[in-house]
């Protein structure tokens, strides 16, 4: 399974190919290619781009991408400076304790939410995204590993049928995303350890304590190397 086949996965149970959904509006589709480029490396913290560029990389005029980018600068993923320029917001000591607070107390719940509503094909799924993210991590593929890692969580997080917390916890990705990207390109793969098989064995099990305690430990082990480089 590629990598772009597991995020078609993960677009699937979003929603996003539902036959029956309707067609994203030019102003939406912006939002989202933005927000993948915030999720997976496309805006890197430190380098500030304007708007202009951005229009002309997506080849859309530059009036969608001020709405896309107001959208994502009130969600605290962008940062807007007087000249027509975003970049990504510092991360500061105080803004990395309560992204790291957050992801604690929200993403543990949203497992054990879903773990009423796991079937077996779901537990396939994840099995074939984590069989991908580990070749990404053999291969030294930094973004593949990324949007696997995303592709994973949220596979599992959609099943909780959140209307909220959801919402909250994808905000929350947005803004530690970029700075995940800086760390893997120092560090590379190598050394990276998830705790999915154990969130898997949990979820085959139907043992809750398990399962929190696999995401939790995931969630810090990647908070972990971006406080490693404040």
């Amino acid at each position: 399974m590629t990598q772009d086949d597991t995020e078609t996965n993960h677009r699937q149970g979003m929603g996003e190919d539902d036959p029956d959904a309707r067609p994203l509006t030019a102003h939406e589709r912006i939002y989202q290619d933005l927000r993948e480029r915030l999720l997976f490396g496309g805006f890197l913290p430190g380098k500030a781009v304007t708007l202009r560029g951005l229009a002309d990389h997506l080849e859309v005029s530059p009036m969608p991408v001020r709405d896309a980018v107001r959208r994502l600068t009130a969600e605290g993923a962008l940062e807007s400076h007087g000249n027509r320029r975003v970049s990504i917001p510092e991360m500061t000591n105080k803004k990395y304790r309560e992204i790291n607070l957050t992801r604690s107390l929200l993403e543990p719940e949203l497992a054990i939410m879903a773990l009423p509503n796991v079937q077996e094909t779901d537990i396939q799924t994840l099995i074939t995204i984590d069989d991908a993210i580990d070749i990404c991590l053999e291969n030294g593929d930094v973004e593949g590993y990324m949007r696997g890692n995303h592709a994973f969580h949220f596979t599992l997080y959609q099943l909780a049928q959140s209307e909220v917390i959801i919402k909250l916890v994808e905000s929350v990705w947005m803004q530690f995303g970029p700075f995940m990207r800086l760390v893997y390109g120092r560090h590379g793969t190598a050394n990276l350890i998830d705790q999915h098989k154990q969130a898997i064995e949990a979820l085959q099990n139907r043992d809750s304590l398990a399962l929190r305690t696999a995401i939790s430990e995931d969630v810090r082990q990647g908070m972990l190397l971006i406080s490693d480089d404040l």
